[in-house]
């Protein structure tokens, strides 16, 4: 029996999710991690370290929230989910990158600018995609 292209565009919707989140999870325990080694129970404590790992994952949790809404809400409407697939698979690397760009390397990063270049990408595909599918 066929699985309907919107069941598969929901799976992989949910596929991306997981993985999304699962990202924010490595993240938030890096900041653990550094807060146990500079003994910090708030802020950064005046240590670079700390201010790079808390601006690794609040940038993540401040991106990743909206692309997954998209991405559920794209698969709601019908898009194929190789669409999906390509959104998700773009945002995570962006995400990866820009994380590693803040985390290893002092100041403005390739990895910094490429990642935000990417999530807005896929941003903007996002926003035009469920625009079009509104009024279309």
């Amino acid at each position: 029996m066929a699985v309907a292209p919107q069941i598969l565009a929901m799976h992989a919707a949910a596929l991306w999710a997981g993985l999304l989140i699962l990202w924010l999870l490595v993240l938030s325990g890096l900041v653990v991690v550094r807060r146990r080694k500079h003994l910090v129970a708030f802020g950064d404590g005046g240590h670079a370290e700390m201010t790079t790992a808390t601006r690794a994952f609040g940038n993540a949790s401040e991106y990743i929230p909206a692309v997954l809404v998209a991405l559920v809400l794209l698969a709601a409407v019908g898009v194929p989910p190789t669409l999906i697939h390509a959104l998700g698979g773009v945002m995570l690397a962006g995400r990866i990158i820009h994380a590693l760009g803040l985390l290893f390397q002092k100041g403005p990063s390739l990895g910094r600018v490429l990642g935000m270049l990417l999530t807005w990408i896929v941003l903007l595909v996002c926003g035009v995609a469920l625009v079009a599918y509104a009024v279309i």
